[in-house]
């Protein structure tokens, strides 16, 4: 139910690298390095292969792409590393920023590393373990640093050309519509239907934030014993974008049962001490300064985001395909791609009675 961030594995062999050359490398780039280095590698990290270093007593994180024929834009690690670097001193808790390799004769791709955060990982929802009076501290505290996020100015961070502003969500279905079928290992009405419909739904009204686009429990590390976030993982798909798109994806928490991808519907939220889904958008609404979201705009937005779940969730079904999937429960979860997108062409005839 919960990991401590640094559960580990050795490392898996089709993702082995020249440990000697990255050595050489941190030695001559990051500064007070040294000693032996021993290398493991993060059970997650379905997308971008990670691994914890320890020198010197010190302990590091990096993250890589994958080895094999990528996906257009997929595994954006420079992009990660430019964002971490550009949030270190804003309300937004982020690892520490060490350096960026770009250079893929190092080990054998473009890598980056920062600091290590020790802390707990969360995959089950309803926070099992903690108290109601913690559980619903913690959630208030991650609403907390997602208002944050989408609150900070681009421009004052050096981020102004992190993305195109504007027409987001129509730029977002192309490219999920275009990935999807690089990526697919079958058939999938439910997604053809998807891709025809949603462009012609989109509703106006976009602002435009940093997103980090993939706001699961999992990706935030909580403090050792205090229900309060002390960093936020896995940037690869940030960009500018709409801060809505961004939170209702975070939100499908709310409307997904556990067995369909790691949410809570169902449970007793009242008894856990966990904030209704009601309760939970108002108070992001009012952090962030946006009127009370209409239901069917709502609704759109969580259609859209269960589309680029299963999207996301394909690709990760080819690269089991393909054998270089990073995480050892990736085909367990690359296999969820197909009933996530029947799930949402069904809300979309159910919800907004697409046809």
């Amino acid at each position: 139910m919960t990991e401590p961030q640094a559960d580990t594995r050795p490392v898996a062999e089709q993702h082995r690298f020249d440990t000697a050359s990255l050595h050489r490398h941190l030695r001559e780039y990051v500064r007070g390095f040294d000693g032996a280095l021993q290398v493991e590698q993060f059970k997650g990290g379905q997308s971008n292969p990670t691994f914890l270093l320890t020198a010197g007593g010190r302990r590091y994180v990096l993250r890589k792409k994958p080895g094999g024929p990528l996906l257009p834009s997929a595994h954006a690690i420079e992009r990660e590393y430019r964002v971490i670097r550009a949030l270190q001193d804003t309300e937004v808790p982020v690892a520490p920023s060490v350096c960026l390799c770009e250079d893929a004769s190092v080990i054998g791709t473009p890598f980056y590393v920062m600091g290590y955060v020790g802390g707990r990982i969360f995959w089950d929802p309803t926070l099992p373990g903690l108290q109601s009076a913690e559980r619903a501290a913690l959630y208030d505290d991650v609403n907390r640093v997602i208002a944050a996020l989408h609150r900070v100015d681009p421009s004052a961070v050096g981020l102004s050309d992190y993305g195109r502003p504007g027409d987001y969500l129509a730029r977002q279905i192309a490219r999920w519509s275009k990935q999807y079928p690089a990526s697919a290992t079958g058939p999938c009405e439910a997604m053809d239907r998807l891709i025809d419909w949603l462009p012609s739904r989109i509703p106006g009204g976009e602002t435009v934030s940093i997103v980090h686009g993939d706001l699961r429990l999992d990706n935030l590390i909580v403090h050792p014993t205090e229900p309060r976030v002390i960093a936020v993982l896995d940037w690869e798909l940030s960009t500018l974008g709409d801060p809505l798109a961004d939170f209702s994806y975070h939100m499908l928490t709310w409307d997904l049962k556990p067995e369909e991808f790691r949410g809570m519907a169902g449970a007793d939220l009242a008894a856990l001490g966990i904030p209704s889904s009601d309760a939970y958008l108002r108070r992001y609404c009012e952090r962030v300064g946006r009127a009370a979201v209409p239901q069917p705009v709502w609704d759109f937005y969580l259609i859209y985001n269960l589309f680029r779940l299963s999207a996301i969730l394909q690709g990760i079904a080819k690269r089991v395909e393909e054998g270089t999937a990073a995480s050892a429960s990736a085909r367990e979860t690359g296999a969820k791609a197909r009933p996530i997108a029947g799930l949402a062409w069904r809300w979309a005839r159910e919800r907004l009675g697409a046809r």
